[in-house]
């Protein structure tokens, strides 16, 4: 009997245990990963963005991101360099205050003073890299984050000399050197840079000096292009090409953000010019190309115009 109860003893404990056993559940912690940083803080990680308008993707466009070199978020006040005069100064680096901006998770909400209310995606690629996407559209822009005292604002203007001329009305001659051979130039007092269609255009004009910008007679029409110097980070070759009366080579200088030096090897003289009627550009109405444009020129493709 003893022996009997001592087994029964250990039976029942063994079916306790075993039954406790089956009923207890094991449940794992799940873990869900939150952001490390929000969004406000990538866009306030850099004081300057960098548009790379050469990687754009899709066949729309975000107009005041398409019209400027970098763009900015401040504390809720959205800022942009649409101009190359004064970059680097104008805003103290940040440019012009063009909007208000708001994060919403993975969004930012940008009201333009021009172009409107705009809801775009953003995806962090890179520690400085960023792309905005709109859904609207279906267009994609790159942007490269930098501080003010790194970012090298020197070379988005020489990079963008041609940008630089449209933004003066006109531009008048007030120099011509002494020296240097008689040649038709010598009789232009007046040069226009424009952007026309999907081509750069220029107006030439043998008005005097002095005269009201609104009553000048441009003589030549044509079109002009500016390109790079070899081991000259900042010379361009400023091309002429009038219509039907051949093309005029320069070396262009920029003296200021106001006045050019223009050497015409041909004939050894020096002009200087100085910009009149500064256009301060807050949407793609003039100046900058829009991305279609873009991707439709091509160095060799251009488009004359008349008056």
């Amino acid at each position: 009997m003893k022996t009997l109860k001592i087994l029964s003893v250990l039976f029942f404990g063994t079916f306790l245990l075993s039954s406790c056993t089956a009923d207890i559940i094991i449940e794992e912690d799940v873990y869900i990963e939150e952001p490390s940083i929000s969004l406000n803080e990538v866009l306030n990680s850099y004081e300057i963005w960098y548009i790379d308008i050469e990687r754009t993707q899709g066949s729309g466009e975000i107009p005041f991101l398409q019209k400027a070199f970098t763009v900015s978020f401040e504390d809720g006040t959205f800022y942009a360099n649409n101009n190359l005069v004064g970059i680097g100064a104008n805003g103290n680096g940040f440019g012009l205050a063009v909007g208000y901006y708001n994060t919403i998770g993975m969004d930012v909400d940008i009201s333009h003073d021009i172009d409107g209310f705009y809801s775009i995606q953003v995806t962090q690629l890179g520690a400085n890299e960023i792309r905005l996407y709109d859904a609207v559209s279906n267009t994609s822009y790159y942007l490269e984050g930098y501080q003010r005292n790194t970012f090298d604002y020197d070379k988005v203007f020489y990079d963008n000399i041609h940008y630089f001329l449209h933004e003066y009305t006109t531009w008048e001659k007030v120099y011509t050197s002494e020296f240097g051979a008689l040649n038709e130039f010598d009789d232009e007092n007046y040069l226009s840079f424009l952007y026309n269609g999907s081509a750069d255009n220029f107006r030439s004009s043998q008005d005097v000096n002095g005269t009201n910008i609104n009553s000048l007679y441009f003589d030549y029409t044509g079109y002009y292009t500016v390109d790079d110097i070899d081991n000259d980070f900042y010379k361009k070759i400023l091309t002429l090409d009038y219509d039907y009366l051949g093309n005029d080579y320069f070396e262009l200088t920029v003296i200021n953000d106001r006045t050019i030096e223009l050497f015409h090897p041909t004939s050894g003289t020096v002009y200087q010019f100085v910009g009149r009627a500064y256009l301060q550009f807050k949407s793609t109405e003039n100046g900058k190309k829009t991305q279609n444009d873009k991707k439709r020129m091509k160095k060799s493709d251009f488009i004359k115009i008349t008056t």
